[in-house]
């Protein structure tokens, strides 16, 4: 049950996050994404979000109109458009986000290193766990 509060909690923050940012959850799964691993060409993007390249295309477009992404050019490969987040995203992440995990830091202050190395095997055998459900609901016929 803490299991299910806790992802409930998790959503209710990115519906504010978003709500504050004007966009979409699925936008600001996509704005996380570069954030966190950019700049990415459209395609990881397409993967990452499991989402069409179309509809990813789409996603980048309404991002880089709220001037939170840009397109910039592989200085390896030319020919490969990467997606960078701004100076802007940054300072949404900055205003949103960091609070959130200096807030967790804090939290986590109090434990001790052992049992914060339970905490961390804890929450990798869930993102497992998770992962693998998500790869069978999707399989499913």
């Amino acid at each position: 049950m803490l299991l299910r509060q806790l992802q409930q909690s998790f959503d209710a923050f990115d519906e504010a996050a978003a709500a504050r940012l004007g966009l979409n959850r699925t936008d600001l799964r996509c704005l996380d994404i570069v954030l966190g691993e950019g700049p990415l060409p459209a395609g990881q993007l397409s993967s990452a979000l499991r989402l069409s390249p179309a509809a990813t295309t789409t996603v980048i477009d309404r991002l880089e109109r709220a001037g939170l992404v840009a397109r910039t050019r592989d200085p390896g490969n030319r020919r490969l458009v990467l997606v960078a987040s701004t100076e802007t995203a940054r300072a949404a992440e900055e205003q949103l986000f960091a609070p959130l995990g200096q807030a967790g830091a804090q939290a986590l202050s109090f434990y001790t290193h052992d049992q914060l190395t339970v905490i961390q095997d804890f929450l990798q055998t869930v993102l497992r766990v998770q992962e693998e459900q998500t790869t069978r609901v999707a399989a499913l016929p």
